[in-house]
């Protein structure tokens, strides 16, 4: 038999070559995705419209203001900005975990001296743009710390975390003198800003008193908590105050504390006033991830992050007193700390890219759902990532964006700024994941391809994410086809926008030029027009059929669409 011309072999190859996509392609399972607009669940609640960060003084930067502007863009309502450090000790320098403002120090006889320069200026750059603070009591000034040395820390990736838990975080050597710190601080925020811009802040005691940043006992953070909330009645009794701010509930001891910071507040006398009259006007938790390394992989656990949020709904919905006080996530991520870079913790590659985009996208929409579940009042989710002065390019760090230029997360939250009105019910086949199974289970299985959907008066927007805990990029697009009925209009027009791999990522276009940590002023230029949110395609006018319209579109892993409709 004679061997086969080169053509032929060439021939077969293709052949072949063709054969093996086709079969890679049919092992993604087709996806089909039903919203009824007319099937109302609840209000689309701006939950995502809440930003925090550690380094208070990174806000009135350079970057640190254009980020703002552009969240600030973002949301139609008012957003709200949560910061550490408010009240620390020092000059007002910046580095990672570390902020101060000086507001506080005492003259040779022991007397306040009160400087609220540096803090007015992040508040100020906050109203400015139209954001709200979501003011944190704390930490401790320097010259009211029951142990003051050593108070200032000089933080590093890769040192260990505890190493922060300097002076600052203490309890008050005098209580009284701490409770007139706050009092005097809300009466200059009345002052400056007006009693009804005051009003629509939010106030709260400390962060995360369950672990280091609490060198105290349980029962003297709640003497701190006593006297924080009636100083800021004292000055102003319509302001809102609540915390704990605890840990993840899923934790055991995080659980007991808020259980039983809940059980002081109700039960107990205050420590200021000696009365049962222990202000709480919200109730603040938090909830994170936890993302590690498989196989040289990414594997998040959204599933975690769920848990954390369930257990401290069910909590709270568990006291008739409490359960229809506003919640606020006061710190919602895939993981703990936003300045662990990637080189430390390889885990945290998933920041750069996409993955960050689908993960949020895919989280908000359970964090929506398990409000329902427990029938509690989910007023915010505070996303902790904002941005990081002074520091390499795509250094890994969990952030909006880059040197000023944002990151694909960014964009996802520019799609949740276009969903307004009533959330709608989504249905899908058998393959869907529901949000208990991503809860208990996270998304270990299929893919978790789903949506969220909202519907307003003239108008609706359905996000969908192709979203797995596995950072698998080569895994075949998944053909998805998506059915809205209940279309107002006989004419609807349709703007598709999408973050993946080639659209609305700055990443990739970093990556493209080199990965360079010195671009010109043109590869800046490039690089801020990647980083914003991108149509798919170009927006098209359809006709309705029966009230509804049909899209049939390929999805990659770990890409988001958002297709918005408008109607007259």
């Amino acid at each position: 038999m004679k061997p086969p011309k080169l053509k032929t072999l060439f021939i077969l190859l293709l052949i072949s070559c063709t054969i093996f996509n086709l079969s890679a392609q049919e092992q993604v399972e087709k996806v089909t995705i039903q919203v009824n607009l007319d099937e109302k669940l609840g209000t689309m609640d701006p939950i995502w419209s809440w930003w925090g960060y550690d380094e208070p003084n990174y806000t009135y930067m350079k970057d640190g203001k254009k980020l703002l502007s552009e969240i600030a863009s973002l949301s139609p309502v008012p957003v709200y900005v949560r910061a550490h450090s408010l009240l620390v000790t020092g000059e007002g320098s910046h580095a990672l975990k570390w902020g101060s403002t000086n507001v506080y120090t005492e003259d040779v006889d022991g007397n306040p001296v009160y400087d609220w320069t540096i803090v007015d200026k992040i508040f100020d750059t906050y109203i400015e743009r139209g954001m709200k603070p979501f003011a944190q009591i704390g930490f401790m000034p320097k010259a009211l710390s029951s142990k003051p040395e050593p108070y200032r820390h000089h933080w590093y990736p890769g040192a260990p975390y505890e190493d922060i838990y300097t002076g600052w975080a203490y309890p008050p050597n005098d209580y009284e003198k701490y409770g007139e710190l706050v009092y005097q601080w809300v009466m200059h925020c009345v002052e400056r800003y007006g009693k009804a811009e005051v009003d629509s802040w939010y106030w709260e005691v400390w962060n995360e008193p369950n672990i280091g940043y609490w060198q105290g006992t349980m029962e003297e953070y709640f003497m701190l908590y006593d006297h924080a909330s009636a100083a800021v009645k004292r000055a102003l009794p319509t302001a809102k105050i609540g915390g704990p701010e605890t840990t993840g509930p899923g934790w055991d001891k995080a659980a007991e504390f808020l259980t039983a910071f809940l059980d002081h507040v109700r039960d107990d006398k205050s420590y200021a006033s000696g009365k049962k009259d222990i202000p709480l006007d919200f109730i603040t938790f938090h909830a994170k991830g936890s993302p590690k390394l498989v196989d040289n992989m990414v594997q998040m656990n959204i599933g975690t992050q769920l848990r954390d949020i369930s257990e401290g709904f069910r909590i709270v919905s568990s006291y008739p007193e409490f359960k229809d006080l506003p919640i606020i996530i006061g710190e919602s991520d895939p993981e703990g700390c936003a300045a662990c870079s990637v080189n430390d913790y390889p885990q945290n590659d998933y920041r750069n890219g996409t993955m960050y985009a689908s993960y949020t996208a895919a989280a908000f929409s359970r964090k929506y759902a398990l409000a329902d579940h427990f029938n509690v009042n989910l007023l915010g989710a505070v996303t902790w990532g904002f941005e990081f002065e002074d520091q390499p390019w795509y250094a890994g760090f969990r952030d909006m964006a880059t040197n000023g230029v944002d990151k694909p997360v960014l964009n996802v939250f520019r799609m949740f700024g276009m969903m307004e009105g009533d959330r709608v019910k989504i249905n899908q086949d058998d393959l869907s994941y529901d949000f208990l199974e991503v809860r208990d289970e996270s998304v270990r299985k299929q893919q978790d391809i789903n949506a969220i959907a909202s519907k307003s008066n003239k108008g609706a927007a359905v996000m969908v994410w192709n979203y797995h805990d596995n950072n698998d990029l080569t895994i075949p697009d998944a053909p998805v086809t998506l059915n809205i009925e209940g279309v107002a209009g006989k004419k609807v027009l349709v703007h598709h926008y999408r973050v993946d791999q080639d659209h609305s990522n700055s990443y990739t276009r970093w990556k493209k030029m080199g990965s360079p940590q010195d671009p010109t002023n043109e590869q800046i230029a490039e690089l801020e027009k990647a980083g914003q949110l991108e149509l798919y395609s170009s927006p098209i006018w359809i006709e309705t059929t029966d009230a509804a319209v049909e899209f049939k579109f390929s999805l990659p892993s770990q890409g988001v669409s958002l297709f918005k409709l408008n109607w007259e």
